[in-house]
């Protein structure tokens, strides 16, 4: 029996071409409610950027890729990236830049903006962050990098990097996060909290991060409009988003 189910937001929950909950999505997560089916949010965003769920209710959130789980409103896990490795970052910067957020416990702000930036962020229906160097974070917790380089780039930057590992959902950029943090852990860590087991578990994704917790899970379903990597990391592969995904694979197993 399906008691929690873990849904990430951008290309899952929220179309990316509305940048709206379908209907039929609103109308699933208001069924999981009424049996008693908890309801989490598994994003790589902070939760101050969840700017495009409306009103919709949930009973906890794994945020930044695992690194920031809250379980109510009660924060119950939390790894950031090592000093060390963020002055190494702001080493390389002065030598070699390209644009970067610092993802920090109560915001984000960037070193500065470019195309694909500015695409991304297009993408998502999200405004640009504020521009600072990067120098001004002062020494506090950074919880994830937004880093636009490329897959060529990757290597190079991420030996700058070596308590951290990066995860894409686009091609654009990568979410840069500590070594170890996934929305797998992250599902870990919810269901201690409540005491559900892991076999107990559905979890929804469409991107290059959300394949940790689609294995991980007691059921993973990956959205018709993912990749073909994503999907083959699924369970069962529902309808896209816009094509009432969520409602269809509830349907599917039995869950409403």
């Amino acid at each position: 029996m399906i008691k929690a189910v873990f849904f990430d937001i951008d290309g899952t929950l929220v179309s990316f071409k509305t940048h709206e909950v379908p209907p039929s999505t609103v109308a699933a997560l208001a069924a999981l409610r009424e049996k008693g089916v908890k309801v989490f949010i598994a994003t790589g965003r902070q939760r101050g950027s969840i700017n495009n769920l409306g009103t919709l209710q949930f009973d906890g959130y794994i945020t930044l890729n695992g690194g920031y789980c809250i379980a109510g409103n009660e924060v119950i896990y939390k790894r950031s990236i090592p000093s060390a490795d963020i002055e190494a970052l702001i080493r390389y910067q002065q030598e070699k830049p390209f644009p970067c957020a610092l993802v920090e416990e109560d915001g984000l702000f960037q070193n500065y903006i470019d195309d694909n930036a500015r695409s991304l962020y297009g993408l998502l229906n999200f405004p640009l962050p504020p521009i600072r160097p990067l120098e001004e974070n002062n020494g506090k917790e950074v919880f994830q990098l937004i880093a636009f380089f490329q897959d060529d780039n990757e290597q190079e930057i991420m030996s700058v990097l070596p308590h951290c590992e990066a995860t894409r959902w686009n091609p654009l950029f990568a979410d840069v996060v500590p070594q170890g943090s996934s929305k797998a852990i992250g599902i870990d860590h919810i269901i201690a909290h409540y005491g559900i087991a892991l076999e107990e578990t559905m979890a929804f994704g469409d991107g290059g991060n959300d394949i940790p917790m689609l294995r991980h899970a007691g059921i993973g379903v990956a959205m018709g409009n993912s990749t073909t990597e994503v999907q083959a990391a699924a369970d069962w592969v529902t309808t896209s988003v816009d094509e009432d995904g969520i409602m269809n694979a509830l349907h599917h197993f039995g869950v409403i």
